[in-house]
């Protein structure tokens, strides 16, 4: 099993726990700390991937940071976890992000946009190429040149069967064109559930959730934050309520999420995923799924920073404590 992963990095600098964000001239101590992690979709995954048990061998991240002390210590640390790198150097500056995160509210970020927007299309297809994976993972949203020729980066994966994952942020620059015309090349895609009502252009998520589901996605994933998640094949969609864990961080939660429907889908079919139509699975299969992603998403809140709270451990006892009541109070609507 291979897993190529792609997309933006980003260097994060958080300071979780918060009582208050500060006043003009005031002072507001960071109880836990100030720290410096690697972020991005790509780098976040590969992490919690390895932390969950996968062979950091199997996996590959395909990007760019800036030549700064930032991207060092990106490239530094992913290499810290065994994870191959196919990185380039693009311009001065890394992508930074400055997370302010108060106790009992959502996260406030401050970025700066600046490697990332380099990233070429032709490295991206390198990378397909000299991988040829199982699963190609790709984050879009704020990679340049990428984002407009994603159609034919993904039209290239599926031509060396990998099965095909799209994730994003809200386009900077751009409208969400480029995304909904890629949408029928894609096996699973991830959003949240304002990302699925703009990039549908409808008012409401169920509606946005079947507009997704009709563009050609196989399998969707939308991610609610405390009110669970939603999963949409081309028979089922159910919908659960999420894990209960006491929240220091959110950050990183979607990522993991997506770390677990990856792991989920290489443990179940291995070298057979590449031969799997994933809007086909069975309903158990789905709901299972569904639930184990959740548990690691709600892992990763445990903790301040992207992937410090992810452990297999704390996954399996989050399942073991709370999936079967997840799973029964859960909603599951069949399609015609």
């Amino acid at each position: 099993m291979h897993i190529l992963l792609a997309g933006f990095l980003v260097a994060d600098i958080v300071a979780a726990d918060l009582e208050r964000v500060a006043e003009p001239g005031e002072l507001v101590l960071a109880p836990r700390g100030i720290r410096l992690s690697v972020g991005g979709h790509p780098a976040n995954i590969a992490v919690d991937l390895v932390k969950l048990g996968l062979p950091p061998e199997s996996i590959t991240v395909v990007s760019t940071v800036g030549r700064d002390i930032f991207g060092e210590f990106i490239v530094r640390t992913l290499r810290s976890y065994g994870i191959n790198l196919m990185v380039e150097v693009a311009g001065d500056s890394t992508n930074k992000n400055v997370i302010l995160v108060v106790r009992g509210e959502d996260r406030r970020f401050h970025v700066e946009l600046s490697s990332s927007t380099l990233m070429r299309a032709s490295h991206v297809m390198g990378a397909l190429e000299r991988v040829n994976p199982d699963i190609f993972y790709i984050a879009t949203g704020i990679i340049g040149e990428v984002d407009e020729r994603l159609e034919d980066v993904l039209k290239r994966a599926k031509s060396l069967g990998s099965l095909t994952f799209v994730d994003t942020v809200k386009p900077v620059g751009k409208s969400w064109d480029f995304l909904r015309r890629a949408l029928r090349h894609v096996d699973v895609f991830h959003c949240n559930s304002l990302e699925a009502v703009e990039i549908a252009g409808v008012d409401d998520l169920e509606s946005a959730v079947d507009c997704l589901a009709a563009s050609g996605v196989k399998l969707l994933f939308v991610t609610l934050g405390e009110g669970g998640a939603i999963a949409r094949s081309r028979r089922y969609r159910v919908r659960q309520r999420a894990f209960r864990v006491e929240v220091v961080d959110p950050t990183g939660a979607g990522d993991a999420f997506c770390a677990g429907v990856i792991l989920r889908l290489a443990e179940a079919y291995g070298e057979r995923l590449r031969s799997v139509n994933v809007g086909e699975i069975p309903l158990a299969e789905l709901c299972e799924i569904l639930a184990f992603a959740q548990a690691v998403g709600a892992s990763a809140c445990t903790a301040p920073g992207t992937t410090a709270g992810v452990s297999r451990e704390l996954v399996e006892e989050l399942l073991r404590s709370q999936a079967s009541a997840v799973m029964r109070a859960q909603e599951v609507v069949e399609l015609g």
